[in-house]
C-alpha cells in the first residue's frame, strides 16, 4: 500500500513538473514573438524603392480633395525648420537634419477645407499614412488650435536635398520623441470626423 501511494504521489509529482514546465515554454515562445513584433522589417534598396510616392492624396471629409505633388508643396507657403532630430521611443537619435524644408500640415488642411457643420464642428482626426500602412494621428485640436499646429509638416527636403525613404515625409517637431509620428513613404493624409 505504502508503494503504491508513493508511486502515485511520483506520477503527480511529475505531471505538474511536466505542466509547468510547458507553460514556462509558451511564456517565453509567446515573449520572442512579442519581440519579434515590435522590430521593423529591414528593406533592401529595391524594396524601399517600392514604397517611394511621388504625390500624396488628402481625402475624407474634406471639400476639395488634393493630389499633391513636391512641385505643388513647393508653390505653397515653404518652411524652413533648423535642427530637427528623429528620436525612437528608446531615446535613441535616429536622424539629424540641420535644415529641412516643407509646409504646414496645416496649410495643406486648410487648401482641401474641412468639411465642418460650423464654427463649433471640431470633432476631426488626421491620420497621415505611409505605403506600409504606419500611420500617425492628429486631432483637429492639435494642428487648429494648440503649438503643434506650427510644427507639424510635410517635408520635402533634408540638408538641401530631396527627401530619403520617399518624396515627402510627415513630421511633428514639437513632440518629445519625434519618432513615432515620422512618417516616411508618406501616401496619405486623411481626415476622419469622430463618430
Amino acid at each position: 500500500m505504502k508503494t503504491k501511494n508513493y508511486i502515485l504521489i511520483l506520477l503527480i509529482a511529475f505531471s505538474c513538473t511536466m505542466c509547468n514546465s510547458s507553460k514556462k515554454e509558451d511564456i517565453v515562445s509567446t515573449e520572442v514573438s512579442k519581440q519579434d513584433n515590435d522590430k521593423h522589417p529591414v528593406l533592401s534598396p529595391a524594396d524601399s524603392l517600392k514604397m517611394v510616392n511621388h504625390q500624396i492624396e488628402v481625402k475624407g471629409d474634406v471639400e476639395f480633395p488634393l493630389q499633391l505633388t513636391v512641385d505643388s508643396l513647393k508653390k505653397m507657403k515653404v518652411v524652413t525648420i533648423d535642427d530637427f532630430k528623429v528620436v525612437c521611443q528608446s531615446g535613441e537619435v535616429k536622424k539629424d537634419d540641420k535644415i529641412c524644408k516643407g509646409v504646414l500640415l496645416k496649410d495643406i488642411l486648410e487648401k482641401a477645407k474641412i468639411r465642418q457643420n460650423g464654427h463649433k464642428d471640431r470633432n476631426f482626426y488626421i491620420v497621415a499614412r505611409a505605403s506600409d500602412d504606419y500611420k500617425a494621428t492628429f486631432s483637429w485640436a492639435e494642428i487648429f488650435n494648440n503649438p503643434t499646429g506650427e510644427n507639424t509638416f510635410i517635408l520635402f527636403e533634408e540638408n538641401g536635398k530631396p527627401v530619403k525613404n520617399g518624396e515627402m515625409i510627415a513630421i511633428c517637431k514639437n513632440d518629445i520623441k519625434t519618432g513615432p509620428r515620422h512618417v516616411y513613404w508618406l501616401k496619405s493624409l486623411e481626415v476622419y470626423k469622430v463618430k
